[in-house]
């Protein structure tokens, strides 16, 4: 009863913890939006500084609040009934996703600073921002080739499976720091009456808008790091997990303990399996995101 009382807390502290994230990341958007349509020129695809403002806006909804849901999609304990492939499904869109939305917001800038005559790809924020797309999609596309097509051996998954982790955290965490010099960059040079120093209404927005980042990206990386909210292995694990060594059995095992099968026989089974196990689980059928 204690060990279940736990499960319930715990859960409730994942629930209130994936609440406030999707607050604070659906805020940013929305400051995002209000930042563009109150205090600049709105948005349009013409080459003028609307069309730079689906940059700002385009980034914020897809590489950094699309891109965090993404990461913990695996963790919401609701999902672990659904299988592992439609849940690397759901990842997988939520990033291509992400990705479009990052491209799109690259061309408007490069469209509005091309009609503008202003050069490109000279600032910190430019470098920095071209290396986590490129380094995104390299991610994705390998993403796709090795975890979600069945034609990678095994062992390969095993061996790409943190390295696809460190990578993804890497890649939003860096997204969120060129965020953050975007916006600081975009403030110096817009706010030039009253200035950026004179903390005007905009500056004080946009400064809660780069806070507001950073909290996300925390609680998406607190999330994505407990290994206590780990999706729980694969059902073709559990089944050939010892009987009684999970407390709640799938239905899958209770068929089978319910079975005339000779449970020690199982017993005996289930050493080779377990070690075979060990791998599937490192492979992605247990992936930490």
């Amino acid at each position: 009863a204690a060990h279940g009382a736990r499960k319930m807390e715990d859960y409730g502290r994942f629930l209130a913890l994936l609440a406030s994230t999707l607050l604070v990341g659906f805020l940013s958007v929305i400051l995002s939006l209000v930042w563009v349509f109150h205090y600049r020129e709105g948005l349009s695809w013409d080459g003028s500084l609307g069309e730079f403002n689906w940059h700002p806006v385009l980034i914020i909804t897809g590489f950094v609040f699309i891109q965090g849901i993404a990461i913990i999609v695996y963790r919401l304990p609701w999902t672990w009934k659904c299988s592992k492939v439609l849940m690397k499904f759901i990842h997988a869109g939520l990033n291509t996703i992400a990705m479009i939305l990052a491209i799109v917001s690259m061309v408007a800038v490069f469209e509005f600073h091309n009609a503008k005559n202003i050069p490109n790809m000279y600032s910190l924020h430019s470098w920095i921002g071209l290396t986590a797309v490129i380094f995104y999609s390299l991610q994705l596309f390998l993403g796709f080739a090795v975890f979600l097509l069945p034609f990678a051996p095994v062992h390969l998954r095993v061996a790409l499976m943190p390295i696809h982790v460190y990578s993804g955290l890497t890649i939003f965490a860096t997204v969120i720091a060129t965020a953050l010099m975007g916006i600081t960059e975009k403030l110096i040079f817009a706010l030039k009456n009253p200035a950026y120093s004179a903390s005007p209404p905009e500056a004080t927005l946009v400064n809660c808008l780069g806070l507001l980042l950073v909290i996300f990206g925390s609680l998406i990386l607190w999330m994505a790091s407990r290994p206590h909210w780990k999706r729980p292995p694969a059902e073709n694990a559990k089944i050939l997990r010892p009987i009684g060594a999970t407390p709640e059995g799938t239905e899958v095992e209770s068929t089978m303990t319910n079975s005339n099968a000779d449970k020690s026989d199982l017993r005996g089974n289930t050493e080779a399996a377990r070690k075979q196990n060990i791998k599937f689980d490192e492979a992605g059928q247990r992936s930490t995101m």
